[in-house]
């Protein structure tokens, strides 16, 4: 290997090194990698646009998986008629920090187990990105409520995952448009609007990656710089060519309403 060559590998060991150290998320920031990367610049829908044409000043509203609540907040309805949930650990201090003081009924809960509310307690429940178990969304909405879901799909960032970790299982297999409608339609619930699309997600130095790969451990399982560091430095090589590291991103919308006959 040139000397040259080597020189900068450990150069660039020590800086991937370096992101992978301070790698952490507060709420859902990911400004640490402004201007270094993007992604859903151009979906095909805008989620609050979606959920403002159901949403109306007197509706009860739950926002679930609300992450540090930054997406809920920006939808500015009532606090005294919005909850809201969240059962990453980290995330639920930022939302105590947050929401709490706003007045906004917040419980630590995660989206895989019973909500820690009461029957026809929300004429909306909104999910951007989390968990949730239908027969939970059926108890808890009011006869006639909708349910308004944007969800990360089974191949998001495939690309980029094979280039790191070749082989690694999906995290969510099936996880798409058509399985997802079909499941709310055989639960008694009606399909309002879906839509699904795949769109670039953009790397533009490798570090920014590293820090990515670092913050999502259920798509990058047992990432780390120095057991995946000969595939890192293929990165490298790919972008000095090419001036970027692209992958897709999968995402998908769904809006159904509950039966307004359904009685539980």
């Amino acid at each position: 290997m040139p000397d040259s060559e080597s020189a900068r590998k450990e150069a660039l060991f020590r800086e991937w090194k370096r992101e992978e150290d301070i790698a952490h998320i507060h709420g859902w920031d990911f400004s640490h990698l402004s201007g270094r990367y993007t992604e859903e610049t151009d979906l095909p829908w805008n989620f609050a646009d979606v959920i403002a044409k159901y949403v109306k000043p007197e509706s009860r509203l739950l926002d679930m998986e609300t992450g540090g609540g930054e997406f809920l907040l920006s939808l500015h309805h009532a606090p005294s008629r919005t909850a809201a949930t969240e059962g990453y650990p980290p995330n639920v201090e930022v939302c105590k920090e947050r929401l709490l003081p706003l007045g906004i009924d917040f419980q630590e809960a995660d989206g895989t187990k019973p909500l820690p509310f009461a029957d026809r307690s929300f004429d909306v429940i909104t999910n951007r990105h989390g968990d949730f178990v239908i027969s939970e969304l059926s108890r808890t909405l009011a006869p006639g409520g909708v349910f308004l879901t944007e969800q990360v799909g089974e191949d998001n960032d495939r690309e980029l995952i094979e280039l790191l970790l070749p082989g690694t299982p999906k995290a969510y297999p099936g996880l798409n448009l058509q399985n997802t409608a079909e499941k709310f339609q055989n639960a008694g619930f009606s399909v309002l609007e879906s839509q699904e699309a795949f769109r670039p997600i953009r790397f533009y130095d490798v570090g920014a990656l590293v820090w990515f790969a670092r913050v999502l451990p259920w798509e990058f399982p047992g990432f780390s710089v120095e057991s995946c560091f000969e595939n890192l430095w293929k990165a490298q090589r790919l972008l000095d060519g090419r001036g970027v590291l692209e992958g897709r991103i999968h995402r998908f919308l769904l809006a159904v309403q509950l039966s307004p006959t359904c009685s539980i």
